[in-house]
């Protein structure tokens, strides 16, 4: 069977692949994806140094890329690719708290997703939801800046995603806060910092 090794990052750029990356370290990587709030410099360091595609959404601290945006890499916000096999949707921004760039309300990301519709159906399905803020009840956190979008959970509802990964809510902002949970068939990984999945 086919296996593509990701590498899923965001908020914090590793010491691993940053300040002390060594040559070999993203050796048997297919794909990286970054769920936002990372360095463009960063992003495309990874990028030149590994060789394979490297896509991303908007966190709502992503305010240069406009300027300066990562070389060599693929904005996914709001379209549904497919690389190396895997159909990938991408819902970048948090919810709405300071009226910030990448910011929507609840009603703005649902008529998101509404307008994607037809491209997942086109293509069969989705395999793999690349967000930066977590679905609602699913490592989101309690203040208003990090909870997590209602539409994300219907979303996991109704097109039954392998997998929905996502950012925002830093693995330190709370204790035991847990990387990988689940919602019916689909699997949800947390990416803060670096998580190698393998699909």
């Amino acid at each position: 069977m086919f296996c593509v090794k990701v590498l899923l990052i965001s908020d914090q750029e590793s010491e691993y692949y940053w300040d002390y990356y060594q040559p070999g370290r993203l050796d048997g990587v297919d794909l990286i994806i970054s769920c936002g709030d990372l360095s463009s410099k960063y992003l495309s360091f990874l990028v030149t140094m590994g060789g394979m595609p490297l896509l991303y959404v908007h966190g709502n601290h992503d305010r240069t890329y406009d300027r300066n945006p990562p070389e060599g890499c693929e904005c996914i916000e709001d379209r549904l690719v497919t690389v190396k096999g895997l159909r990938i949707l991408g819902l970048g921004g948090s919810p709405l708290y300071s009226g910030g760039p990448h910011q929507y309300t609840e009603k703005q990301m649902a008529w998101r997703i509404q307008k994607l519709r037809y491209r997942i159906w086109r293509a069969g399905g989705v395999d793999l939801v690349v967000t930066h803020s977590p679905a609602q009840g699913y490592g989101d956190a309690d203040d208003y800046a990090h909870r997590g979008f209602a539409c994300l959970t219907r979303l996991m509802d109704k097109y039954q995603p392998q997998y929905l990964v996502h950012g925002h809510v830093h693995m330190n902002y709370g204790f035991k806060r847990v990387r990988v949970l689940h919602h019916g068939p689909t699997t949800i990984i947390n990416a803060c910092e670096r998580y190698l999945l393998e699909i």
